[in-house]
């Protein structure tokens, strides 16, 4: 069945064999992506807000909820991508089970070591704030486990005083994120020798044939979006993108409660009252229409 799909598609399709990607990777990619979705939200809220208040059991919850809504969307439409579905699972078993233990650390004796602080955010949670920061800016571009968190482990013991105000907190948050950087970085080399020995270099661009019939290459990921959205304000539709001429999965923040055609789910921003995340199915010939109708509110569009 797969290779009957696959010579459909190459039948149907001007994009070279090598640029086409399977059309259910536009939804599959989804619990990935927010699990760079939620690291933002974490980063953007710990500017000002204690870690200790921070959704992570929701945001666990969430994650689960939009697998599941994938899932629906692609079960007895698309071959089962049975890798695809391990390589989802183990993320999010392992992020799941770091939510837990960061949620209860962080309620018990975060919470206890945030109460005793009298002078606003000790220089350890000002350098956890920006290092979550560069976190996201990071794999926003690259796979996680290529971020370095040794420089980080390095700042919070030379950049920071070991003797201050509101010295509980400052020694709790340097065992915690000692913890942190420590266990990541390990966690990260391992992953990244395994990556490197299992999987080939991914191919950085995205081929998409306008609605004009012209062939060009788009980088993919996270900048697909800023280039997809320079093109829809110039008036270029899309006609086919990495082979496809079904649907993508496009995903924008706003209002509780906007309208929109095609939603596949809702997801609230658990740290923003009244926002929430709209998953859109929208057919590749709409792209630039959608774009521009949800210009600065869209947040990704997932390229396959």
């Amino acid at each position: 069945m797969r290779k009957l799909l696959a010579l459909v598609l190459l039948l149907a399709t001007a994009t070279p064999v090598k640029d086409i990607r399977p059309p259910d990777q536009t939804f599959l990619t989804y619990p990935e992506w927010f699990l760079v979705f939620s690291p933002a939200e974490y980063a953007k809220f710990t500017r000002d807000h204690n870690p200790s208040d921070f959704p992570f059991i929701g945001h666990t919850r969430q994650f689960w909820q939009g697998y599941h809504a994938v899932w629906t969307a692609t079960r007895g439409k698309y071959p089962f991508n049975g890798g695809y579905h391990v390589m989802i699972m183990v993320i999010g078993g392992s992020t799941t089970v770091e939510y837990l233990m960061r949620s209860l650390y962080e309620t018990v004796i975060g919470r206890l070591a945030e109460s005793t602080r009298r002078h606003g955010f000790t220089q350890e949670e000002k350098l956890a704030a920006n290092v979550a920061q560069e976190y996201v800016d990071f794999i926003r571009v690259d796979p996680w486990y290529e971020f370095d968190f040794v420089t980080p482990l390095k700042r919070l013991w030379t950049k920071t005083d070991w003797f201050g105000p509101d010295l509980i907190r400052k020694w709790e948050r340097k065992y915690f994120l000692t913890t942190e950087y420590g266990v990541k970085a390990i966690y990260g080399w391992m992953i990244k020798k395994a990556t490197k020995a299992a999987y080939e270099t991914p191919i950085l661009t995205t081929v998409v044939i306008d609605d004009r019939g012209n062939v060009c290459a788009l980088p993919r990921y996270e900048a697909f979006m800023a280039s997809a959205t320079a093109l829809a304000k110039q008036g270029v539709g899309f006609r086919e993108i990495a082979g496809n001429r079904g649907n993508i999965l496009v995903t924008v923040i706003v209002p509780m409660g906007t309208n929109a055609d095609h939603v596949l789910l809702r997801q609230p921003i658990l740290t923003e009252a009244g926002r929430e995340r709209l998953l859109i199915v929208v057919p590749v010939v709409q792209l630039s229409q959608t774009l521009r109708r949800y210009e600065g509110s869209v947040e990704h569009v997932f390229d396959y």
